[in-house]
């Protein structure tokens, strides 16, 4: 029906039937009625009002008793349903509802029309309920829809309608009241209706999409995922069926991405995320600004791109969600029902972004919308839980950022409220549970309130009932519980709950099994618990069991793991336990090296440096004390330093810092005794002491340590009151110490060591008796088999015998010398306080010799103080106390002996007391002077070594008691005895000097072959003599006393100025004595034997048959050999012991002081003379080994002067110090004395170091015992292949040049942890460093320098790089083994020409041509950069094995074949140019010829095979090439592209086959069209094995016809060429053998050989672009030609000129005929006249005849001419003439 014209005639038919007529309503009506159909097809308004006032009109008409009234009225009722849903009018709606019942009650049950009426009603009452939600609307509609359902039977057209209506119905119901039979009625009808409306029907796709939404509601409520599939698929389908334009597609689209984002929440498939994010920006861009649901779809794409952020953490998903969110929110006021959930969700959202970076204002406004939610959802609010959930949450988070604990108390207040909304059951109890037990747990740590840790105890239990095995996140709750019992266990100590948190870290670890995200986190903490249980109960399957779980966490942390330094630190904590539990070195050394790589990981400026500083230094301290390095302490010093700078006053750390900086610094003080360390140890002990009050478990351990710095500080400055304070801190620590505290022994020891100091200050017995009362105490929790029981029986004994001195007890002296035997054997001889014990022992050994005269008592004490002495050597602070007493034991001793002069007979202990002792050191050295004097006098009548023995022990005690020794020097000391003999103080007189040089050379008489005191009676003699100057009467008797001792020290050491100066002093004795004389005999013979021996040794050095040493200078040999080693190693070396620097001197000099070199010389005593030069430089050598450091430079390198005079241990761990300290430590490790590195041991300053540094380097490397390489950018996990190092250039010979490498990673650990001895032996390694260098492992493991196969070792260095880039030139030079000027400033280009230019001419190598890229400006034949030697040349034909088996079978020479080749080349061609035959056998192989090796420019020489062609070389700028040239013909251009640049050309040229070439630069139309190019085959007899080796002219000519590197040359004025760059390697391939021969052009370049010479200053081009080549010639003789600067290549197309001629080659064939053997000159390829053999050479060398044309006059004959033009060298050749030269 035609609407439009249905229209305009109801209006006719209106006009002719107006409403007063009968009949005037149904015009009306029908007019209404098209105007309604009209806006149902064109939504005009329009229509819809007019037809909406025609009804009324009509209605008017049709009073209630019409039948068609009740028609009108449901019209009017759909007409203002209509304009209501178009424009919102709650007063057409309440019309509509009105009318509509009207008409229902007109439409009685059995009207035809009731359903239709019913249907209308409950449409209208549920659009009124969707507007003011009065549920009694909604009921009714319901009812009316089930009426007009049952109106509806299967077959009726609206019963899907019905269906449709009632199931919407049902489901606001459901909606509004949760029912769940409404929803499955809602989903039963909406089933029934999509039935009713199969493919094809107009509101199938209304029917889908309201299916597919009761299923995804009753997904949300049951969970069945199939409701949400189902859901999913019909909502699919609606969309399908609502295309672009339709109004209802947004709504398709809002919904299908709502389904999908919840399957995500199920499944967490991504792909459901994001097509929910594609499809929720269709819905928005489908619903514009205006639109109202825009903010719906705004909402819901917010929340999907949130998902997404929490999924993939992409910051920009967030972003956006934020921006939507505050736009929904803008759109939704306050009364909007959905405005709480904007602010809830966008709060949630800056939640997450102040989480990720910090944001206060996020967290600030977050907390400002969770407090707006909390407003519009009041008590009874469905969501109100949830929102102040979230907003304790964001409270916990701003109190963890700004620590205000109102925050933490309002979080906790709100939890608890949220707590109460969540009953038991609720799906969010479990998270309220953990959450405000979480708060409570922070408000413990917090205030320490303990009931605050109960309640989270119980709470996070509670949580954890609720989250199962399966739960996502009862790992958490495992975690947080385990944490607060920790601290509960922290707090009580109960081991119950360590043992519940070990049990829960075990659960959490078996819910993240391998590959978990958390795995490492719960190794972890589990160690870490292991750790505290070992501390508890000290089992150490718990530490070993933490250990490993350690380091599985570790393996999960790599480098960049945020947790990865907690775990070395922790590793490190449990690695030292051990340690302190068994004493294994290897876990202390382990755990300073985990110690420095965590300090690694918490640069300076991390909050928790401080940690792994005090760590560290902790375990530094431990190493000093096990190894006594004092640059552990010195470390451990500097970091303790470090650490209380980053731990301020309130710091809980603080304490801890300070206590063990002060032992640190007592250590240091122990080690050094400077008073400024022990002073500034109490300092910082007092500052511990402040911060751990009364009632602080570690207070005891701060007043034990601050009491023994007081103690130290007494014992050094003896202030009193350093000692009462010392006592008094004591006495408090021991309070603190009960009798089961395992540090209660010490406080016991040590306080009674005050007490009995302070005793022996005031004497006060009550001190002493205290003293020995503590120490049985500490005694008896000494048991046998403590560490410290020989010191607690010591120090006991001490006292005791204190107090017998003090009462005069026996018992007390016995009781001492039982305790001081015990504690004895507990000291061995190595025992650093076995001396104290003995002198001790020996001191009441003499107190009860005394008591009961016992002389077993003496002697013991005698032996034991002698036991003592010996253990005090000279310079030792106790060396003084123990002589006097052992000196007075032995006075004792003699005056107990009756054969003593002036000795008292003493039968009873009483006689022996009557004798007066000495007072005074002086008077007992006067009186042992006399015993020594006795013995000496019985020693002279019985010769009895024991009483010789004895004389000399108590003369030297005796001086020694006259001036005590100050220092170990006996130089020293034996001046000060010379310099007190002239004083008037008694007991020491030059007499007595005297008699102990008596006592020494009876000892040598009696002694032949011991080692006496040699030095010290020599210098004795010495200071004699000078006291007994000329015309004194025992001069001559100190002369010869002197002489001997000299002889008899040359006897034992060989020093032959000792017998030199014995000589002297026997010489002038006897000048001093008469014949007669006593002593004049005495010295004669002993002058006698003086010149034996020096004659014997004389003879003995003159007949030695090979460079070897005697005895008598092999001090001096030594000393040369060091010297001679030394030469060929660093200047400068760093002696690693002591961290220094030293140059060669200072190495000799710490060699020539070694126990080394004493055991060398020792040594060669007892070698034959043979033996001991081979002996010296082995032990020489074995000494000097060092190790060098192979490094990348970094930032803060030390140079010499920084470290020259310096100890590196004290220097800073800074930058380049720390590597160079961490290097030393390592050769340390190694067992090396001396290293090298190249930071600071060259003088950078000096330019001709430098240059012997750069020309020595590979040597060094080489020489050196071990090379470490630190590659500082490898974690210890990772792989050495990713290492910088590999990509510069000086290390490449820092790999090739050692034997021995050993790889270390950032943290100086060993690569992999490889103990190997050699990484570059170890297969596993090594296969990564050829992966790494490109470097075959047979180089790596056996490299010679050297320019064989130049080309590959530049390739190992073309992908490295140098800081300074001539250096990458430079770094070359070891491995090439050339020497060359280092010239830094220059360019990287003229560096690398200079190399190449070199290795061509020493080695003639021609493969270094080989490359591609950029040409150097150096020169046009070498690249710009060695980046162009990256790819390698294919390797060339080589003969197969057929041929050279062939060719040996038929044992032909190289030369053979060429003579035979040459033979006929020459018979074929050469007589028709000749005018004579030449044959093969005018050659004389047997006539010495020149070889390539004796080749000189200037000269002409010929080479009988290729073998002997000349090599290649350099003549300033000029390249000498032999080549083979071959001219082109053809240079085409095919392609172009101008912005690589690339340029591609065919080629075609003599004898080859074509082939095409690609240039990076266009050549010049000139040079491709003059036939200026040339491609040569560049001749090296080193290079072409398959040439020389052929033994056959076919094999010959088979190996020249093969493919070729060429070069692209072009020619330049003055017959000079350069090479053209090209873009890759160029290989030509001969067209066929034959084409050698049937080239006439090759033939002649074959036969010929070139000369040239200077060419004119003027005409020259710059030398950096020039190539000179030399033709390699295959004639009867191959013949090289190359003299001058430049050398020529020929042109073979050359043509004559009308007035000159161009001399093109020279052929000089040799014979045996000599001077009358012809040799022709070539011109133009024309013989023209033979000369003389003899001048040939003359001319050749002095007159340029090649690339000049010039004129001959007629009347001049050519041999006059080139006789009369024998130029010098230097000058060119310019003749000039009329007429051309005629032809033969």
């Amino acid at each position: 029906m035609d609407v439009p014209n249905n229209v305009s005639r109801k209006r006719e038919e209106l006009k002719c039937c107006p409403p007063w007529r009968d009949g005037g309503d149904v015009a009306l009506f029908d007019l209404a009625w098209a105007l309604h159909q009209r806006f149902e097809k064109d939504h005009e308004i329009d229509d819809l009002n007019e037809a909406i006032t025609l009804y009324r009109d009509a209605l008017e008409l049709r009073p209630a008793e019409n039948d068609k009234r009740s028609l009108t009225l449901h019209q009017l009722a759909l007409c203002l349903s209509n304009r209501y849903y178009r424009h919102g009018l709650v007063d057409d709606l309440e019309d509509a509802i009105t009318l509509g019942r009207a008409a229902l009650d007109l439409r009685p049950s059995g009207h035809p029309g009731r359903d239709l009426s019913l249907h209308n009603l409950g449409c209208d009452l549920r659009r009124r309920f969707m507007k003011k939600a009065a549920i009694h609307d909604l009921e009714e509609a319901i009812e009316l829809h089930r009426s007009a359902l049952e109106l509806r039977p299967a077959t009726h057209p609206q019963r899907s309608s019905s269906l449709h209506i009632l199931a919407l119905c049902l489901s606001n119901r459901y909606d509004r009241h949760g029912l769940v039979d409404d929803l499955e009625e809602a989903i039963t009808f909406g089933r029934a209706a999509l039935d009713l409306r199969p493919s094809g029907h107009p509101g199938r796709d209304v029917s889908l999409f309201n299916l597919a939404c009761d299923l995804r509601m009753r997904f949300a409520k049951k969970a069945a995922l199939c409701d949400l599939e189902e859901a999913i698929e019909l909502h699919r389908s609606a969309l399908e069926l609502r295309p672009a334009a339709h109004p209802q597609r947004s709504s398709s689209l809002h919904t299908l991405a709502l389904s999908l984002s919840n399957r995500y929440d199920r499944h967490g498939l991504v792909d459901d995320l994001e097509e929910a994010i594609t499809l929720g920006r269709a819905a928005l861009d489908l619903r514009p600004s205006g639109h109202p649901n825009h903010d719906v779809s705004l909402f819901n794409l917010a929340c999907d791109l949130w998902r997404m952020f929490a999924k993939k953490a992409a910051i920009g998903d967030l972003e956006d969600a934020i921006e939507l969110h505050r736009s929904a929110l803008e759109l939704r006021p306050t009364t909007h029902p959905q405005r709480s959930s904007s602010l809830h969700n966008l709060a949630l959202c800056l939640s997450h972004r102040y989480d990720g970076h910090g944001l206060v204002n996020d967290l600030e406004e977050a907390i400002a919308l969770g407090r707006a939610v909390l407003d519009l959802r009041p008590s009874g609010h469905p969501s109100r839980g949830v929102s102040l959930f979230n907003l304790a949450c964001d409270l916990t988070m701003r109190f963890e950022e700004k620590a205000a604990i109102r925050d933490l108390e309002e979080a906790i207040t709100l939890g608890r409220a949220a707590l109460d909304l969540f009953p038991s059951g609720h799906p969010d109890r479990a998270i309220s549970l953990f959450q405000l037990a979480c708060d409570l747990w922070r408000r413990f740590v917090k205030k320490a309130a303990i009931r605050d840790l109960e309640e989270a105890i119980e709470l996070h239990r509670s949580a954890l009932e609720l989250r199962p095995a399966t739960h996502p996140q009862r790992s958490l709750s495992l975690h947080h519980l385990a944490i607060c019992l920790s601290n509960r266990y922290d707090r009580h100590g109960l081991g119950d709950d360590l043992e519940e948190v070990i049990t829960l870290r075990r659960a959490g670890l078996d819910l993240c099994p391998s590959g978990h995200p958390d795995r490492g986190v719960s190794l972890f903490n589990l160690a870490r618990e292991l750790r505290r249980r070992f501390e508890e109960k000290a089992a150490i399957r718990d530490l070993e069991e933490a250990i490993k779980l350690h380091r599985s966490a570790l393996e999960l942390h790599p480098t960049t793991h945020p947790q990865r330094c907690l775990s070395l630190h922790h590793l490190a904590i449990c690695l030292s336990n051990r340690y302190d539990r068994r004493g294994l070195v290897d876990d202390l050394e382990e755990a300073i090296t985990l110690g420095r790589a965590a300090l690694d990981l918490r640069p300076s400026g991390h909050p928790g440096r401080g940690i792994p500083l005090f760590k560290l230094a902790c375990d530094l301290t431990r190493r000093f004390e096990e190894k006594a390095a004092i640059c552990d302490l010195e470390e451990a010093i500097e970091l303790h330093r470090s650490a209380l700078a980053l731990y301020p006053a309130t710091h809980s750390q603080r304490s801890a810092s300070l206590h063990h900086l002060a032992l640190c610094l007592s250590n240091s003080y122990n080690r050094h005794g400077l008073v400024d360390d022990l002073e500034e140890a109490i300092t910082l002990g007092r500052a511990a002491l402040d911060l751990r009050p009364s009632g602080h478990p570690d207070r005891a351990v701060s007043l034990f340590n601050l009491a023994c710095d007081l103690w130290r500080m007494f014992a050094k400055k003896a202030a009193i009151r350093d000692l009462e304070e010392a006592i008094e801190l004591h006495r408090s620590a021991l309070e603190l110490r009960p009798t089961t505290h395992p540090q209660r022994s010490s406080s016991l020891h040590n306080l009674a060591l005050c007490l009995s100091h302070r005793y022996d200050g005031h004497g006060l017995v009550n001190d002493l008796e205290e003293a020995i009362a503590l120490g049985r105490a500490a005694l008896d929790v000494h048991p046998s088999g403590h560490p410290d029981r020989a010191v607690s029986l010591f120090n006991l004994a001490c006292d005791l015998w204190r107090r017998f001195a003090k009462k005069a007890a026996i018992h007390d002296v016995e009781e001492a010398i039982e305790l001081h035997r015990s504690a004895l054997e507990l000291r061995p001889a190595n025992h650093p306080q076995r001396s104290e014990s003995l002198y001790h022992l020996a001191l009441c050994l003499s107190d009860r010799y005394d008591r009961h005269g016992l002389v077993d008592n003496l002697e013991e004490a005698i032996s034991l103080g002698r036991a003592a002495l010996d253990l005090h050597p000279p310079g030792h602070p106790r060396r003084d106390v123990s002589l006097f007493n052992l000196t007075c034991n032995i006075w004792k001793k003699f005056q107990k002996q009756a054969d003593i002069p002036q000795s008292h007979s003493a039968d009873s202990p009483n006689q022996a007391a009557s004798v007066v002792r000495p007072t005074s050191k002086a008077d007992l050295a006067s009186s042992l002077f006399k015993h020594s004097l006795h013995l000496w006098a019985r020693f002279q009548m019985q010769a009895t070594t024991t009483g010789l023995n004895e004389a000399i022990r108590l003369i030297l005690y005796a001086l020694e008691l006259r001036l005590p020794r100050d220092c170990p020097d006996d130089g020293a000391w034996v001046e000060k005895l010379a310099q007190g003999t002239d004083s008037d103080e008694p007991g020491l007189a030059v007499g007595d000097l005297a008699n102990l040089v008596n006592c020494f050379a009876g000892y040598i008489s009696c002694n032949q072959y011991a080692v006496v005191d040699l030095d010290m009676a020599i210098t004795l003699c010495r200071y004699i003599l000078q006291f007994r100057a000329t015309g004194h009467p025992s001069r001559a008797s100190s002369l010869h006393d002197l002489a001997q001792c000299l002889v008899d020290r040359f006897r034992q050491q060989s020093v032959i100025t000792d017998l030199g100066d014995a000589i002297a002093h026997e010489e002038e004795a006897l000048q001093l004595l008469m014949h007669g004389d006593p002593g004049y005999n005495m010295s004669r013979h002993c002058l006698t034997a003086c010149l034996k021996m020096k004659f014997d040794s004389q003879v003995a050095m003159m007949s030695l048959d090979a460079p070897g040493i005697t005895h008598l200078d092999v001090k001096q040999v030594i000393r040369n050999v060091a010297f001679e080693t030394l030469k060929s190693m660093p200047t400068r070396l760093l002696y690693i012991p002591f961290g220094i620097l030293c140059n060669r001197d200072a190495q000799v000099s710490r060699f020539m002081s070694s126990q080394q070199y004493k055991r060398l010389e020792s040594s060669c005593m007892t070698y034959r003379r043979d033996q001991q030069m081979t002996l010296i430089h082995t032990e020489v050598s074995r000494y000097f080994q060092y190790v060098s450091l192979s490094h990348r430079w970094g930032e803060s390198e030390p140079s010499l002067r920084d470290i020259e005079g310096h100890r590196i241990y004290g220097m800073s761990v800074q930058g380049g110090f720390g590597k160079l300290q961490a290097f030393c430590r390592v050769v340390l490790e190694q067992d090396y004395l001396w290293a090298w590195s190249d930071t600071c041991c060259i003088d950078k300053h000096s330019s001709a170091e430098v240059q012997e540094t750069i020309g020595s380097m590979f040597t060094w490397y080489r020489q050196s015992a071990l090379t470490i390489a630190h590659l500082s950018d490898v974690p210890d996990t990772g792989s050495l292949e990713s290492s910088e190092w590999f990509r510069r250039g000086w290390t490449l010979q820092e790999l090739l040049a050692p034997q021995t490498v050993l790889f270390y990673t950032r943290n100086w650990s060993l690569y992999k942890n490889i103990t190997s001895s050699n990484h570059k032996t170890d297969v596993a390694i090594l296969d990564e460093l050829e992966r790494a260098t490109g470097v075959r492992s047979r180089f790596l493991t056996n490299f010679s320098p050297g320019m064989d196969d130049a080309r590959s070792r530049l390739q190992w260095a073309s992908l490295r790089r140098t800081t300074r880039p001539e250096d990458i030139a430079y770094s070359l030079f070891g491995i090439l083994n050339l020497h060359l000027p280092v010239l830094y400033g220059e360019s990287a280009e003229n560096a690398l020409g200079r190399l190449l230019a070199e290795i061509i001419s020493q080695s003639g190598d021609i493969s270094v041509l080989d490359w591609v890229g950029e040409a150097s400006l150096f020169h046009s034949c070498f690249p710009a950069h060695i980046t162009s030697y990256q790819i390698l040349p294919s390797p060339q034909d080589q003969p197969s094995a057929e041929v050279q088996s062939s060719a040996t079978s038929r044992g032909l020479s190289s030369f053979e074949v060429l003579r035979n080749l040459c033979g006929s080349l020459a018979t074929s061609f050469l007589p028709q140019y000749l005018g004579h035959s030449l044959t093969p056998t005018i050659i004389t192989p047997a006539v010495r010829r020149p070889t390539p090796d004796s080749y000189s420019p200037g000269d002409v020489y010929d080479f009988y095979s290729f073998s002997r062609a000349p090599l290649p070389r350099f003549l300033g700028r000029c390249l000498i090439l032999p080549c083979i040239a071959h001219r082109v013909t053809v240079a085409q251009l095919t392609g172009e592209d101008p912005s690589v640049p690339s340029y591609t050309y065919k080629i075609q040229a003599s004898g080859l086959r074509p082939l095409v070439i690609t240039l990076p630069q266009k050549m010049e139309n000139m040079t491709t069209s003059q036939g200026a190019l040339q491609l040569v085959r560049p001749w090296n007899s080193k290079g072409q094995s398959a040439i020389i080796d052929a033994t056959n002219e076919e094999q010959l000519l088979s190996a020249l016809g093969k493919p070729f590197h060429a070069l692209l040359l072009t020619e330049l004025p003055h017959s000079e060429h350069k090479r053209i760059a090209s873009s890759t390697l160029i290989t030509v391939q001969p067209i066929d053998s034959a084409s050698i021969l049937r080239s006439k052009q090759v033939l002649e370049g074959i036969l010929g050989a070139t000369s040239s010479a200077r060419c004119p200053p003027t005409a020259r081009t710059s030398p950096s672009s020039n190539l000179m080549l030399i033709m390699s010639a295959l004639a009867q003789n191959a013949v090289a030609v190359a003299f001058g600067r430049r050398l020529v290549l020929p042109s073979y197309d050359c043509k004559p000129t009308s007035t000159s001629q161009r001399i093109r080659l020279v052929y000089a064939p040799s014979s045996s005929s000599g001077q009358n053997s012809v040799s022709t000159v070539i011109i133009g390829g024309v013989p023209v006249i033979a000369t003389p053999q003899m001048m040939l050479p003359h001319v050749v060398a002095h007159i340029s005849l090649l690339g000049l044309a010039y004129s001959l006059p007629r009347d001049l004959g050519i041999r006059n001419l080139l006789a009369h033009y024998s130029l010098s060298r230097n000058t060119s050749l310019d003749l000039a003439g009329e007429m051309a030269l005629q032809h033969a």
